[in-house]
């Protein structure tokens, strides 16, 4: 049995693409997209016709509806593909603003019924920003599902589980990149591998206060660097893998044992934690690998949803 499969009888396994034409060579259960994948998507000449498309049968409307429209039209691609969800990502530039978020949140669930999808098969993508969480939120008493993206610390977790989100997506490789870039010269690959990787220690901290406390909020890793970050977490909810690690995973046939479980993380005495909205946003302060990535990763989506925008009115 190859690595891919053994985690599957762990794991749901996601696919991190906007390729959706590579799914069918894993067949994993849901698919994750963002701004940046869809953007890699369109410029390549095979999925350059859905764009095209989608601006010729929607000429005139407002370019922000547009653009959900072809996010739209890429979900339904995926989700002719799998079994199971897909998360649809809000516009990174809402990241502050609550209603803002709402309102495109609402939209983005409104085009996918129109299409004839199920509520249940979609996830709403939204920053984990306190303005975000709060909208998650809202949205999750409409019915509309939500996965909270760019997740770096623990505070941001414990808000999203008092928000009772569908689904967190902890960004290990980010962490991993931070914590190796501040080491410089002395950081220890060797050290900081595996269960001690520190992206890695952030979800099995997650992992374990969520089951202990008996939270729902499933618990995705995401944002991988190498397949030791995945196999590190076999046993998480849910694991988000880009196509070459995926295709990586696959290729090995090296043995994969359970990483985390629901049972050992219940038997750990786990204080519980509360954020009001002060005390979230100083603990995301005095975390400064979580305050330095949250706003890259804001302003990394801002820019390729503007470059979305300029590559849709040239369309036009």
């Amino acid at each position: 049995m190859n690595q891919l499969d053994a985690l599957k009888a762990f794991t749901t396994v996601v696919a991190d693409t906007g390729d959706f034409k590579q799914l069918g060579a894993f067949k994993p259960t849901d698919a994750t997209t963002n701004p940046s994948l869809i953007l890699k998507a369109v410029q390549r000449p095979d999925y350059a016709p859905l764009l095209q498309q989608t601006v010729e049968r929607f000429r005139g409307r407002p370019l922000d509806e547009v653009v959900d429209r072809l996010l739209v039209r890429f979900g339904c691609e995926i989700l002719a593909i799998i079994p199971g969800r897909v998360s649809t990502e809000v516009d990174a530039r809402l990241s502050f603003d609550e209603d803002a978020t709402v309102a495109r949140g609402e939209r983005i669930a409104a085009l996918y019924r129109a299409e004839g999808i199920a509520l249940e098969r979609l996830l709403v993508k939204v920053a984990s920003t306190w303005e975000g969480i709060q909208a998650a939120a809202r949205l999750e008493r409409q019915g509309i599902r939500t996965n909270l993206t760019l997740l770096f610390s623990f505070c941001q977790a414990v808000a999203c589980g008092a928000a009772d989100v569908q689904l967190i997506s902890p960004f290990v490789g980010r962490i991993y990149d931070w914590y190796k870039k501040s080491a410089g010269a002395g950081w220890d690959e060797a050290a900081n591998a595996g269960a001690a990787d520190p992206g890695v220690r952030s979800v099995r901290q997650i992992y374990t206060y969520y089951k202990h406390q008996g939270i729902r909020t499933e618990v995705m890793g995401a944002s991988f660097r190498n397949t030791g970050q995945i196999t590190a977490l076999a046993g998480c909810d849910l694991l988000t893998i880009s196509p070459e690690l995926l295709a990586a995973l696959a290729a090995s046939e090296a043995p994969l044992a359970r990483a985390l479980d629901p049972e050992t993380a219940r038997a750990q005495d786990v204080a519980p934690v509360q954020y009001d909205e002060a005390g979230f946003r100083y603990a995301l302060n005095e975390d400064a690998m979580a305050t330095e990535k949250l706003a890259e990763g804001i302003r990394a989506f801002a820019a390729d949803a503007a470059k979305l925008d300029r590559l849709l009115e040239a369309a036009a």
